[in-house]
């Protein structure tokens, strides 16, 4: 099993933020993160920096280590100028680039492009904002022009040359729960991510939590075959911080594996862990944190 961690974009660049990417690659994380968003909880009146040049920078400042959103949404992303940024992200970082893509939230900047007076999107809605997001976004990042007019997006001639990097393009990581974003998964995810149930992230218990994932890996299998893929091709990817049991995997370096490895029993390649922030849902002892990144995948093999 992989580990990965995700950065939150709460440092300048020039007062710790670039050392913290790259200490993530010295640490031997197979994934460095960051969320797509405009603000964040708790984060709303602090500082929060912009995922995609963020990690363009960190492009820059690391060598080895892979890179990724976790997750970009239609929130907030038109497929058209979004291709073209990660085209040149995907360059830039000489091909370690990961697209993690959901359907998006309801936080409070989830309707920070929405007119005064109109209705936030339903469930619904962005739902099927991003049924046709990911198939559009395919298709701009696999061909070197593309024309499209759907129901929420249009695409008029847009040239995307030279392409990824990665062919034939670079990897989806489709954040999905229900049926629908299931099967975009099984049909364009190189993996699948998911946070959990959040029907009992507050009121479930960890045993409850691991049986309702198990739950989703049968509804990706059963996406998978409805699709004519093999179950085994998309891998799956558990965020972590969001079940039951919170922050307790990072308590210690033995109450991570046994976390980890309740998952890994599912069938999970990757888990990712929140890098610590202090005064935040994420203050976590960075000792510990470590140790964990230096010794948890040995252990979880072992």
């Amino acid at each position: 099993m992989r580990l990965s961690t995700v950065i939150l974009p709460v440092r300048r660049w020039s007062q710790g933020g670039r050392e913290v990417w790259r200490r993530a690659e010295e640490l031997g994380f197979h994934t460095a993160y960051t969320y797509d968003h405009l603000s964040w909880r708790s984060f709303r009146d602090r500082p929060w920096f912009g995922a995609l040049p963020t990690l363009t920078a960190a492009a820059e400042a690391t060598s080895r280590l892979r890179l990724g959103t976790l997750v970009t949404s239609p929130n907030f992303r038109h497929p058209v100028t979004l291709a073209k940024e990660l085209i040149s992200l995907d360059d830039i970082s000489g091909g370690r680039f990961t697209l993690g893509i959901g359907a998006g939230g309801s936080g409070f900047d989830a309707s920070a492009l929405i007119r005064e007076g109109e209705a936030a999107w339903t469930p619904r809605e962005r739902a099927d904002r991003f049924g046709e997001f990911v198939p559009l976004l395919d298709r701009l990042l696999t061909h070197e022009v593309v024309s499209y007019e759907g129901t929420y997006y249009v695409a008029q001639e847009v040239r995307n040359i030279p392409g990824c990097v990665q062919r034939p393009r670079l990897p989806f990581a489709v954040a999905a729960t229900g049926p629908r974003g299931l099967r975009l998964a099984a049909r364009y995810g190189q993996a699948w991510v998911t946070t959990g149930d959040p029907k009992i992230a507050d009121t479930g218990t960890p045993a409850e939590s691991v049986a309702a994932v198990a739950r989703q890996v049968e509804g990706l299998r059963a996406a998978c075959s409805e699709t004519g893929r093999d179950a085994a091709e998309p891998e799956k990817i558990l965020l972590t911080g969001f079940t039951p049991d919170r922050n307790r995997p990072l308590e210690s370096l033995d109450a991570f594996v046994d976390f980890a490895g309740s998952y890994a029993e599912l069938g999970f390649d990757e888990i990712v862990i929140h890098w610590p922030i202090p005064d935040s849902d994420f203050d976590t002892d960075l000792q510990v944190f470590e140790r964990i990144a230096t010794e948890g995948p040995a252990q979880l093999a072992g």
